[in-house]
């Protein structure tokens, strides 16, 4: 089963399309969150703008964003649609879209480890009784093999190209708005794009040489601001913190140090994905960032990478001090206030029908607790995982 990062969506409709999306979105990411910090921490620390820098130590950093938080991602859409032969060839199939990519390929994973389980669910129920008895290991293994190498091949030459396209547009409209001077509405697409996992590809490619450009002209540039401000994401954990469901609370202090302090911004995306309202947040903090930043003609002289609050320290030049924080703290405000409103200032966090299972129960994020999605066939642990998905008292 899915694991209980959401709560249980009944009815039709896009609002309720919305939130299932989010839910299976969330359950693809959230197990791995302890993957997401552990890449943070040595990000943070190891590479040459870190805390350590470390050229063997940094070595990590790239690999393990480019092919173990993908093929993760993958593996747990696989498992939720077909237990462990749908998490192996989620795996393998996740391989065809990051080979070759030059950005991290977490949507491509989203799309392709479920289709991937999907696909040999469908086999299975076709073939398992019509397979002879005695040959039932040979005819999985040979399934899984052939439909994992399948979808991966299908990856490269089609899943891969689109996500890239995909980057290559949200790029495009970005640039579109810096040049016909609408910056604060380039949130609109920075945001949803950073949760998607295209921040890299945005700042670095698209924003960071359109900075220098004019850094080199001006002395500073508020492009290299409008992804790496950290105010929309620490409004959002904020927000979470205080009126977020009581269960995921405990680790949102430990994502607030390693995005506001390390500068891994991609620490916050699963909490938006558990509730994919809340970009309209991280959209609002975002644009009142970019605006405050404007009104003060604030700048840095370069881009501040890893996306740290002390990055910021560094990059500010004389003078610009004030307007460079105040847009920080302008956005943090914006955001934490548009998602506490968005999260019912707590009341849904107790009293939204449906109400996320396990958030009374004490099930911590990873925990493979139910919400109604299949629980994986013949997967390891399944009474464990129906005796956490009991409704408890509080959750009539």
């Amino acid at each position: 089963m899915a694991a209980a990062y959401t709560p249980a969506v009944s009815g039709s409709g896009l609002k309720a399309g919305v939130q299932r999306l989010g839910g299976h979105l969330a359950g693809m990411v959230m197990p791995n969150i302890g993957a997401f910090i552990a890449w943070g921490l040595v990000t943070a620390l190891f590479i040459p703008t870190g805390w350590l820098p470390n050229k063997h130590l940094g070595e990590l950093v790239d690999p393990t964003i480019t092919y173990l938080l993908p093929i993760l991602i993958g593996y747990t859409g696989g498992r939720m649609v077909h237990g462990q032969r749908g998490a192996v060839v989620g795996a393998v199939a996740t391989m065809g879209v990051v080979v070759g990519s030059k950005i991290p390929m977490f949507l491509g994973a989203m799309i392709v480890g479920p289709l991937a389980a999907y696909l040999l669910k469908k086999v299975d129920g076709y073939i398992q009784e019509r397979t002879r008895t005695g040959f039932e290991m040979l005819v999985d293994n040979f399934t899984a093999g052939i439909v994992g190498g399948a979808v991966a091949v299908f990856g490269v030459w089609g899943v891969g190209p689109i996500v890239r396209q995909v980057t290559k547009g949200a790029g495009n409209g970005v640039e579109w708005l810096i040049h016909h001077h609408l910056l604060p509405l380039a949130s609109v697409l920075i945001e949803p794009a950073k949760v998607l996992f295209l921040n890299n590809a945005v700042n670095h490619g698209v924003l960071a040489p359109l900075g220098f450009a004019e850094a080199a002209r001006d002395g500073r540039s508020i492009l290299f601001m409008l992804e790496s401000n950290p105010g929309p994401g620490l409004g959002v954990l904020l927000a979470y913190l205080l009126f977020g469901p009581r269960s995921l609370r405990p680790s949102v202090p430990a994502a607030i140090i390693i995005h506001f302090l390390g500068g891994i911004h991609e620490i916050y995306f699963p909490y938006i994905l558990m509730k994919p309202r809340l970009i309209l947040a991280a959209i609002a903090g975002g644009a009142a960032g970019i605006a405050t930043f404007m009104a003060t003609d604030a700048g840095l002289v370069a881009t501040p990478s890893p996306g740290s609050i002390f990055a910021y320290v560094a990059e500010t030049p004389k003078h610009g001090w004030i307007g460079v924080y105040l847009g920080v703290l302008v956005a943090a405000a914006v955001s934490f206030a548009v998602g506490a409103a968005l999260l019912g200032f707590g009341r849904f966090a107790e009293s939204e029908p449906g109400a996320e299972t396990g958030s009374e129960t004490g099930a911590e994020p990873g925990s493979e607790t139910a919400t109604g999605a299949e629980e994986p066939a013949g997967g390891a642990g399944e009474p464990a995982a129906r005796e956490t998905a009991s409704p408890s008292p509080q959750e009539a």
